[in-house]
């Protein structure tokens, strides 16, 4: 299979990798990862032509083009062998084409006669066409690799041009330009990786069921996607709960922002709820599995600066307060009653609603946060209907969050036995601090888990907490 120069970008490393996996599966290529490495923006690929390689590379956020690979090496003689022993039989297919000749250092540089130097030194591949830095017909790229503060590169490549990423839509989207947004809106370049990772894609249905003012929504439309979405509070929804960009007039809401990026036709509309109330259900065909969402994207709320709640009053209400809460809906300042929530609760909530309403292999993308302090970690969910597909995380100071990626699995991979036993048991309590494990962690500084967890390690116990993060 042909090689391919994939040239990343040297931000979100954990991601790269599970994003080129995902836009090949979303095309239906193969690929092989021949090399790579998070510390470095070059990625060595087997793809099985120049046009699998450009239908790939088209829609990726953390890259920026993609190379066919003439030659490699740790120095430059090294490199022009491989040159010559690579790529010898194509030389002639370029020699009298308009062409351009440019160099790529990452973390070094090359005074401008250096670089001219090293470009003469690749006149033994014939090129007798036109130079023209803008309208060539092909481009070839020196890529150069170093190490920090290294006076010589430790790797070379020498790639020839063949598609640009989709990292534009970075800017496109980006949120200082959207016209309503809120406090907890997802980075730009983030909300479409994610949907990248989760393989949005023409003709599908995604949803999010926390939608807040529509940027997981947004990201997926760009990738064709047909796409709905929740919340539990309908002002975001509705405009009231977010603000408009400044200097903007007139009402902004989500479906205004589906308008301003030009796909409102991809958007199906909006409702209020929780996934302990929603309408969205899976189908039973028979004794058959019957999922109709093909991807399922959304960051829940972490519960620490408030805690978690869902819709329902915290008490069970009598005759007279249900008669006088029946018609309340209907006023335009009403808000429903919420009691608190389990953490831990939400998120297996999260995974029961995707393993009954995804297709088979559609995704789930659920963005959960965890520990940075010494080897602490909040234990990823899990649903005997899905399997992890990638991990990646997005690091801070005393805390992480993580990206998760499920896929549905086929019923016939599904363990019945495991089905039986995914029942859990949830934090009790009516406080924010009883119901989320996390939020407790995230205000000790997540010292108090780590004396428990080395207590119970010493005593071969069981940290009761454990079980359920």
């Amino acid at each position: 299979m042909p090689e391919y120069l994939v040239r990343l970008v040297q931000v979100h490393e954990s991601f790269r990798k599970a994003e080129l996996q995902a836009l090949a599966d979303v095309a239906g290529i193969k690929i092989d990862f021949i090399s790579y490495d998070e510390d470095s923006p070059f990625c060595v690929v087997g793809l099985p032509s120049d046009n699998a390689a450009r239908t790939m590379i088209s829609r990726g956020i953390l890259s920026h083009g993609i190379y066919e690979l003439w030659g490699e090496g740790s120095t430059y003689d090294n490199l022009h062998a491989s040159v010559r022993k690579r790529s010898s039989e194509k030389w002639s297919l370029y020699h009298e084409i308009p062409f351009r000749f440019t160099l790529d250092s990452f973390r070094g540089s090359r005074k401008p006669a250096d670089q001219r130097g090293i470009v003469d030194s690749f006149s033994y591949l014939g090129f007798m066409g036109p130079i023209r830095m803008k309208e060539a017909e092909v481009s070839f790229k020196v890529f150069e690799d170093y190490d920090n503060k290294a006076s010589e590169p430790k790797h070379l490549y020498l790639g020839r041009f063949i598609g640009e990423s989709g990292r534009q839509a970075k800017t496109t989207y980006d949120l200082k330009k959207r016209h309503y947004i809120s406090t907890t809106s997802m980075d730009a370049e983030l909300a479409l990786l994610t949907a990248n990772i989760a393989l949005a894609a023409t003709g599908k249905l995604f949803y999010d069921p926390f939608m807040g003012t529509g940027g997981f929504p947004i990201a997926c439309a760009h990738f064709g996607a047909l796409v709905t979405g929740s919340d539990i509070d309908g002002r975001s929804i509705r405009g009231t709960g977010g603000s408009a960009r400044k200097g903007q007039t007139g009402k902004y809401d989500v479906a205004g922002n589906f308008k301003q990026y030009g796909t409102e036709s991809h958007y199906l509309g909006a409702f209020i709820s929780d996934l302990t109330n929603t309408p969205l259900r899976g189908l039973i065909l028979g004794s058959e599995h019957g999922g109709y969402l093909d991807g399922i994207i959304c960051d829940p709320p972490y519960g620490i600066r408030e805690g978690l709640k869902v819709l329902g009053p915290r008490e069970q209400l009598g005759e007279v307060e249900r008669a006088t809460h029946r018609d309340r809906y209907k006023e335009p300042t009403y808000i429903p009653p919420k009691r608190p929530y389990s953490f831990i609760a939400m998120l297996d909530d999260i995974l029961a609603f995707a393993a009954s309403t995804l297709v088979e292999n559609g995704r789930l993308s659920m963005w959960m946060p965890t520990a940075n302090d010494d080897d602490i970690e909040l234990i990823i969910p899990t649903h005997p209907c899905l399997e992890i597909a990638s991990v990646c995380v997005q690091p801070f100071n005393k805390w992480s969050r993580r990206l998760l990626t499920y896929r549905r699995l086929p019923d016939s991979e599904v363990s019945q036995e495991a089905l039986l036993l995914a029942k859990k048991e949830y934090d009790k309590g009516v406080k924010a601090d009883d119901l989320n494990a996390f939020r407790r962690k995230y205000f000790e500084g997540f010292k108090e888990y780590q004396r428990l967890q080395e207590a119970a390690r010493a005593t071969n116990d069981i940290v009761p907490e454990d079980t359920n993060t």
